[in-house]
């Protein structure tokens, strides 16, 4: 399985990291934001160019974060059997617990107090650790300290039964996608969609997350980490795309026409739009997620020095994107240009940057750390 997922898997973990790091650059010159920049921007895009990235970007992002627990899952319990439980909980901590350890204490914090005087604000960076809201935010780290919960979780559950269920079938994908969106549902009476807490857990997305984590390792005995069955990787790109193309359709028929006003109902509570966009993320996470899977093996199969590189330091590229995009992003402050042209600019200058500046710590003095982070 090694090879296939030098081929397929690890091209698909790449561009996914590449697109969180894109989607971060645009979300912080948007209004609806999603990112923390948007909390010191200069300049916003248009409000047809903030709609045009929710259906593009927005849609694509119910989905993208719970295809990385997908993939996570698949593998974990082949890495279980092959290090046994010391090494595996070691190895997850020094990957997973270390860099948001770092990041949360040290390197966000920074970060954010470098755009916070660079907006004109004064203050330092103990305020941004003890006061800014959420506490210990880490930046995209979190999804890092949820797998390694997630991770912990699977290592003393009795018996790990998951890795041992039958055979998916459609069937199986849609009762799990059911799943998913009736606990969204529930979890966000309490913990609404966008809403913060303490280490910026994200609650609300732990459903999917978990679900789809839990999905990964149902399906890793049934071979799915070298080929999605046919019927299931065409049957879950028609529901995908298909909502993905009437989702919009649904969003202007609901008199959504910005990103920002009316949505409240949309993100939690005793809503029948909570419980709708519920549906919508259980269904998309679930066969989005698989569709991706297939599609990778069958298409995203290269395997060149630079698709090799990119894999290697796929993760520590991602561990790198919140100093990577904030310090971009103040450098662009004095240019005197539209949000759009500057989005574009951080777009392309985060991606390469981040995988960049991974590629040369690998090859530097902290070599080790970083293979064990990739």
């Amino acid at each position: 399985m090694a090879g296939d997922r030098l081929s397929s898997v690890d091209n698909l973990r790449t561009l996914m990291v590449a697109w969180v790091i894109g989607a971060h650059s645009l979300a912080g010159y948007t209004v609806v934001g999603g990112w923390p920049y948007d909390e010191v921007n200069e300049v916003t895009v248009a409000p047809g160019v903030e709609v045009a990235l929710t259906v593009v970007v927005g849609q694509s992002g119910l989905f993208v974060i719970g295809a990385f627990f997908f993939v996570a899952g698949l593998f974990t319990p082949e890495s279980l059997r092959r290090k046994g439980r010391p090494e595996f909980l070691r190895d997850r901590v020094v990957r997973l617990g270390l860099p948001w350890v770092v990041s949360a204490l040290v390197l966000w914090p920074l970060s954010l107090w470098v755009a916070y005087r660079a907006a004109g604000h004064d203050v330092t960076p103990w305020w941004v650790l003890t006061h800014r809201r959420p506490f210990l935010d880490s930046g995209a780290l979190w999804f890092a300290l949820v797998l390694l919960v997630f991770s912990v979780g699977y290592v003393m559950w009795p018996g790990r039964g998951l890795s041992r269920a039958r055979r998916p079938t459609t069937g199986y994908l849609l009762l799990v996608a059911a799943g998913v969106a009736m606990a969204s549902f529930l979890v966000r009476l309490w913990f609404p969609a966008r809403s913060g807490q303490p280490g910026d857990l994200h609650l609300w997305q732990w459903p999917q997350c978990l679900g789809l984590f839990a999905l990964g390792i149902a399906v890793s005995r049934h071979g799915w980490g070298r080929r999605v069955p046919d019927r299931q990787y065409r049957v879950s790109g028609g529901i995908a795309v298909g909502t993905m193309v009437l989702l919009p359709l649904l969003a202007l028929r609901l008199g959504m026409t910005d990103a920002v006003d009316g949505v409240g109902p949309f993100l939690g509570g005793w809503h029948w739009q909570a419980l709708l966009a519920a549906s919508v993320e259980g269904v998309l996470v679930v066969f989005g997620s698989v569709f991706l899977l297939g599609l990778a093996q069958r298409s995203w199969v290269w395997a060149g020095s630079l698709a090799t590189g990119c894999a290697r330091v796929a993760f520590t590229a991602f561990v790198l994107q919140g100093p990577v995009l904030v310090l971009l992003a103040v450098a662009l402050r004095p240019l005197a240009a539209p949000a759009e042209v500057k989005a574009v600019l951080l777009v392309a200058g985060a991606i390469t940057g981040c995988f960049s500046l991974a590629w040369l710590l690998a090859r530097s003095r902290v070599r080790g750390l970083t293979v064990r982070l990739s």
